[in-house]
């Protein structure tokens, strides 16, 4: 909401404009009325709505015209006053003001109109009959108000009518001549609709509404007062109410009567708090509340946050297959302005057989959109409702910012659970491959990922002594003069050539060489293809003797093209030496260091599994 309110008051002399202020003021009418009131500024203590208010005068005889365009720019909302006893004053509001009016502001964001008829203890009659055909023709006329400066009637009213016009417009919620709410509006409350149905049944029931009420309003609503609105709905809707709960049709019927009875405020107040601006888009500071982030720190989900979105998982996983289907996926997204997962979302994370994103694909996707692009990650959560769901501050409540890796490596540990391993090699060295083996897939399978659905990322789970982690694979472009600093900014770095090649081992060499012999980063030679006969490499020594010169650990055979799931005690390797870079050379080529390591694994995963088959079996 806006945080001051600029009222400026304009019409025809002598119709009473500056002793409308001064008996606002006074509480008296006075006697002797200056050409012009200075600019009064009334505290937010004193105000309905506690925003500090400016009210702004405006005198033909003291002020240019120049002057006069300037203060309608600046002006938040403009009060043509007229005198209810004088016909001429009447007839230039259309004639004269409201035109020159429009000629000075934005076309796009219209100034909101107050038409004031002045002087009403002077006459008998109301001058509403008059007024009102301008009011239906003109849509920026927010409200009429007749008033009399002399015995002080409708002074107050005048400017909380005012003030009402700009912190809570009718303009952008409710089209008068359509009798209903705008577009833009019902796809606001829509969404927020859609964010309270906690459990997804299109229905909100008692416990939502309750939550809704307390969250909008800070206060339950009282189990008659809640019945009485229901109440309400049935009377006017056939399908407002249902099984005893609010329908998106009855809780879009109960904002356009709040409009319509004048109570707009109600809906404005429920808008902002699920994160709306005066134009019914959601607010940047909304979706992109502050984050410090120090430099070779990273982005984490925490614990609330991943509870968050399981919950939202949850709540859209109707069959209970533990993965969403294209349509899940859809309803889940309903309340983004866009669809923010592409095909290739399904090549970056674990699916089903249908290709469906898992359960464990979807945190996945969600803890790499955090490590790569947490703003994207905090406007996502915003999209979801996370603040107000969870019942947190903002979104950046969500994010654990890691410490900085240097202290990981002094101290010779480390709370991060998502390790980034890049991987490099020449062209057709089998990097797709592996990325896509982490997932379970097959050279099979992997052959049928369409070029343009390709991802250069993939994700999951692994266990490092009984730890979850998130491993995080991406796929360096294999141009060797052009890599960046977010190509070298990683925790462990992988080196794959092919066996059947003899020219690939010379491209790892070189990457090697260049940009990571005297790093502290670990790295991996990775032998792929082992399935295929294995030909010498042309290069100056064997790929088990560079290792052992580079104190590295030995090639490690690997290859998609088996009948089972690809083998993935690599990628428990890769995420061990990520979590333990300080760990010695003899210690990496002890059987029993891997041994520890991969047994963990194993377990956890199995584990992991029946733990969340265990968990969906109450719901």
């Amino acid at each position: 909401m806006r945080k001051d309110v600029r009222i400026l008051l304009v019409g025809e002399p002598k119709v009473g404009k500056t002793s409308l202020i001064m008996s606002l003021v006074s509480e008296e009418f006075p006697d002797v009325v200056p050409y012009r009131a200075e600019e009064i500024t009334i505290p937010a203590d004193v105000t309905p709505e506690r925003v500090p208010t400016h009210i702004v005068d405006y005198s033909e005889a003291e002020q240019t015209d120049e002057q006069l365009f300037q203060e309608i720019s600046k002006a938040n909302v403009i009060c043509i006053v007229y005198s209810v006893n004088n016909k001429k004053s009447i007839e230039k509001v259309t004639s004269h003001w409201i035109p020159l009016i429009t000629e000075n502001t934005d076309k796009d964001s219209r100034v909101p109109l107050i038409l004031v008829g002045n002087k009403s203890d002077l006459v008998e009659h109301s001058s509403m009959e008059t007024i009102l055909p301008i009011m239906n023709q003109y849509s920026e006329i927010e409200t009429c108000v007749e008033c009399s400066a002399k015995n002080l009637k409708n002074i107050s009213e005048l400017f909380y009518y005012a003030q009402k016009a700009v912190l809570h417009p009718t303009g952008p919620l409710y089209c008068p001549e359509k009798k209903d709410m705008k577009p833009l509006c019902v796809k606001a409350l829509t969404r927020i609709f859609k964010v309270s149905d906690l459990d997804n049944d299109g229905i909100l029931n008692d416990n939502e509404l309750n939550f809704f009420q307390r969250t909008c309003f800070n206060t339950p609503l009282e189990p008659q007062a809640l019945e009485d609105v229901k109440n309400v709905v049935r009377k006017n809707l056939n399908d407002g109410v249902c099984d005893n709960g609010l329908t998106l049709k009855g809780f879009l019927f109960l904002h356009t009567l709040f409009i319509q009875r004048g109570r707009h405020e109600t809906t404005w107040t429920v808008l902002r708090r699920f994160g709306y601006d005066d134009d019914l888009e959601l607010n940047q500071d909304y979706l992109f509340p502050p984050l410090k982030i120090p430099p070779d720190c990273t982005t984490e989900l925490n614990h609330n946050a991943y509870l968050f979105l399981q919950s939202i998982f949850d709540k859209h996983d109707k069959d209970r297959d533990c993965a969403l289907s294209p349509e899940e996926l859809r309803d889940l997204f309903d309340v983004f302005p866009y669809m923010p997962w592409g095909p290739d979302v399904n090549n970056t994370v674990c699916t089903n057989d249908q290709g469906w994103i898992t359960y464990q694909g979807y945190l996945s996707q969600w803890t790499l959109t955090t490590y790569l692009d947490v703003q994207r990650c905090l406007e996502y959560l915003g999209y979801l409702g996370y603040s107000i769901i969870a019942e947190q501050e903002s979104q950046a409540s969500g994010i654990t910012v890691t410490r900085d890796k240097k202290i990981d490596l002094q101290k010779k540990q480390t709370q991060r659970s998502v390790f980034r391993c890049n991987v490099f090699g020449d062209i057709g060295s089998g990097k797709s491959g592996f990325l896509q083996a982490f997932l379970g897939r097959d050279l099979m399978r992997q052959k049928m990922i369409r070029e343009e659905h390709r991802s250069y990322y993939a994700i999951s789970t692994t266990y490092v002594y009984g730890q979850e982690k998130y491993l995080l694979l991406h796929e360096v472009f294999p141009d060797i003069d052009y890599l960046s600093d977010a190509d070298m900014a990683c925790d462990i770095v992988c080196l794959i050539y092919d066996v059947s090649n003899p020219y690939s081992f010379e491209y790892c060499a070189k990457v090697f060489k260049q940009y990571f012999m005297d790093s502290k980063t670990p790295c991996m030679m990775i032998a792929a293809k082992s399935d295929l006969p294995e030909i010498k490499q042309m290069y100056g020594c064997s790929p088990l003797e560079f290792c052992r010169r580079h104190k590295m650990p030995p090639p490690q055979s690997f290859t998609c093209n088996t009948a089972a799931a690809p083998s993935r005690d690599i990628y428990t390797k890769l995420a061990t030496m990520a979590m333990y870079p300080h760990v010695s050379q003899a210690d990496l080529k002890s059987s029993t260091f891997w041994l520890r390591a991969s047994v963990g694994a194993t377990v956890f995963a199995v584990l992991g599994f029946t733990m969340y088959r265990v968990l969906l079996k109450p719901r």
